[in-house]
């Protein structure tokens, strides 16, 4: 159950709930943190077994964004949305216009985007009832599909580790084993399989795994559990969260966990056990916030190469973390919360929460819906 200990314990500002029966509308919205400025973050519209499933997860989730926007060096807070439906057979004009109305309402608190299981078209129809949404047409003067600059910033954060832990960038005849082919997994192992690496790859979507056999067809399938068992030096969790956890931890044989998933450690305590195991992980929030990083962008005139150029810096902010981690002899998770927690804290003392307002006069470069 939602409770205010809960949200005490976990530091969030605000937790909405929508629903509108005509359309089948349930949608969980939940404000982390607007230190910052307005929280920013994704709609997920997933089959969940229960609404408490539902609400655990968009509250894990926003509190991720909240440091993914501080780390990231982005005016933003923190937050996320849920959608509960079965995405195949759920979806509909009706039922994103009605979510964009309600969105209206918080008067720009929140900003919604892509996320898992919705697209660009999904925000075309939110974006008409509300300009508090990030991640539109490029025609309209948005950024388009984000999963690209979230797959290149997996890819900085990739170098970075390499880097690391064998003195060079480069992967070339580096051994990843990925987990997840979706649009983001997919666009990553591109990347990857362009710079010399092999592909070891897996997902439980028959669609998404003939797409990236057509995209690579030389990558290699293994079954969803086998992944874990893979000898590689690079696992990269493209998927759901939690991958690292008490029945995969010591499964793992590579020397370096780096990919786009969010939370992709199911407790603090397996970040301990990575740095134990001397396999360095690369904080997941930084790296797969390449998608934000381009959305953000949005605010003040979007185009590519300036998304690039923040993307980028994923990189040098990467070896920071691990040279923090190094110093103070803690997880590299944990170096990462840190200073996250310090740019919130810092900027926490000149001024309050997002009292919120409509953002449209902050897209110049965009047209109005």
């Amino acid at each position: 159950m939602l409770s205010f200990e809960t949200l005490y314990s976990m530091g969030h500002e605000q937790v909405v709930f929508f629903s509108d029966s005509s359309c089948n509308l349930k949608a969980i919205v939940a404000i982390h943190n607007t230190v910052l400025g307005p929280a920013l973050g994704g709609t997920r519209m997933w089959p969940y077994a229960s609404e408490q499933e539902a609400l655990t997860d968009v509250l894990r989730l926003s509190r991720g964004m909240t440091y993914k926007a501080s780390i990231s060096g982005l005016d933003l807070g923190g937050g996320k949305a849920v959608i509960i439906g079965d995405p195949t057979k759920d979806k509909s004009e009706a039922l994103f216009r009605s979510y964009g109305q309600f969105l209206q309402s918080l008067n720009g608190r929140y900003i919604t985007a892509e996320d898992v299981n919705t697209t660009v078209a999904d925000m075309e129809h939110i974006f008409t009832e509300t300009d508090n949404v990030a991640g539109v047409a490029q025609i309209h003067g948005g950024s388009g599909n984000p999963s690209p600059y979230t797959a290149l910033g997996v890819y900085r954060g990739i170098e970075a580790s390499c880097t690391k832990v064998y003195g060079d960038r480069s992967v070339k005849g580096k051994v990843i084993s990925l987990q997840g082919a979706g649009q983001v997994g997919r666009s990553l192992g591109e990347i990857l399989h362009n710079n010399g690496a092999k592909i070891i790859f897996t997902d439980i979507n028959e669609k998404n795994i003939q797409l990236f056999k057509d995209t690579i067809p030389s990558a290699e399938f293994v079954k969803s559990d086998e992944i874990y068992d893979v000898d590689c030096d690079i696992y990269a969790p493209c998927a759901l969260g939690a991958t690292v956890n008490d029945q995969t931890v010591e499964r793992l044989k590579c020397q370096i966990v780096a990919g786009a998933a969010n939370n992709q450690l199911a407790e603090d305590k397996h970040g301990e056990i990575l740095m134990k195991r001397n396999i360095l992980y690369a904080p997941d929030y930084l790296v797969n916030a390449g998608g934000v990083m381009n959305v953000s962008i949005e605010f003040e005139g979007w185009n590519d190469d300036k998304s690039k150029r923040m993307v980028n810096t994923i990189y040098d902010t990467s070896l920071n973390i691990f040279a923090l981690s190094d110093k103070e002899n803690i997880p590299v998770n944990k170096a990462t919360d840190k200073l996250a927690e310090a740019r919130i804290e810092s900027i926490r003392k000149i001024k309050g929460a997002y009292v919120g307002t409509n953002i449209a006069p902050r897209f110049p470069g965009r047209k109005q819906r």
